[in-house]
């Protein structure tokens, strides 16, 4: 039987939409990091949106995420998010995570969606995730150290248990021919690399330009950064969850600089910038 016009060309259009390739990207919601660049907003602090394999993805949604999403260009509508991971319970993480969680599930109308967080941030006096909320989802996912967990076709997988004030894990997104990690806050340590040494694109939080005499954060500097990318060399890294030492640094500077002693493609991200991920970067 002869299809109409109108029904080929829906043929035809649906054919198109369902071959068409996945287009893997992430993007900084927001690049602030330390309590007087989140609280000054001389970097937004949204955090991470990430589309890998059809997964629609807010890690680390700080203060501002929510707002960041919508005014975002184009905008990215937070209904429509599958999922929420958290790296650790601190306020510049997981700042808008009911609202997002509240967001994706109509209000608990659409049951779905899947929070994948440390243990702290559920459990005890420091939980940061509503218990109204979490009857709305299909899932929690308690992130454990070294452990892989799936998202659909998307396997991701922490890291070792990060130095810090907090419990914390970075993570790892596993696409084919190639390996994104974030290496959120953390203190270093010889331990810390065995956990990324697969990464092809690492997202490195580098909160301060330099040490500070008798300096007590756990957070990595610069001088930390550049030896932890000589040693795992990997394609490319993207500097972000800028203090104020680095802002009054030029992280775009200290980026360049770190590239020609590293030998690595370094960048330094900047609020609302776009990473497309394709194959392996050669």
């Amino acid at each position: 039987m002869l299809l109409s016009m109108s029904s080929q060309k829906n043929q035809k259009k649906t054919k198109t939409e369902t071959t068409a390739p996945t287009v893997n990207y992430f993007k900084f919601l927001g690049t602030a990091g330390a309590r007087f660049v989140m609280a000054k907003q001389l970097r937004a602090s949204g955090g991470i949106y990430l589309e890998l394999l059809g997964q629609k993805i807010a890690l680390d949604p700080g203060p501002g995420a929510l707002v960041r999403m919508t005014r975002s260009r184009p905008p990215i509508d937070p209904t429509e998010i599958g999922a929420v991971i958290l790296s650790h319970k601190h306020i510049d993480h997981s700042n808008d995570v009911n609202i997002l969680l509240d967001a994706m599930t109509a209000g608990g109308l659409k049951k779905g969606g899947v929070l994948l967080a440390p243990e702290e941030c559920l459990d005890g006096p420091d939980a940061v995730v509503l218990r109204y909320l979490r009857g709305y989802l299909d899932r929690i996912e308690i992130l454990k150290p070294e452990k892989t967990y799936q998202l659909g076709a998307l396997t991701i997988r922490t890291s070792c248990r990060h130095e810090h004030e907090a419990e914390t894990y970075g993570l790892k997104f596993y696409l084919p021919g190639l390996v994104l990690g974030f290496m959120v806050d953390t203190k270093y340590f010889p331990g810390l690399l065995p956990s990324y040494r697969d990464v092809d694109i690492l997202v490195m939080n580098v909160l301060r330009a330099k040490e500070a005499e008798g300096d007590y954060l756990k957070h990595l500097t610069v001088t930390e950064a550049r030896e932890i990318i000589k040693e795992l060399k990997p394609s490319r890294v993207y500097l972000t969850h800028f203090g104020l030492t680095m802002l009054q640094a030029d992280p775009r500077q200290l980026a360049e600089k770190m590239s020609g002693e590293t030998g690595v493609e370094v960048l330094a991200a900047y609020d609302g910038l776009t990473v497309a991920l394709g194959p392996r970067p050669e």
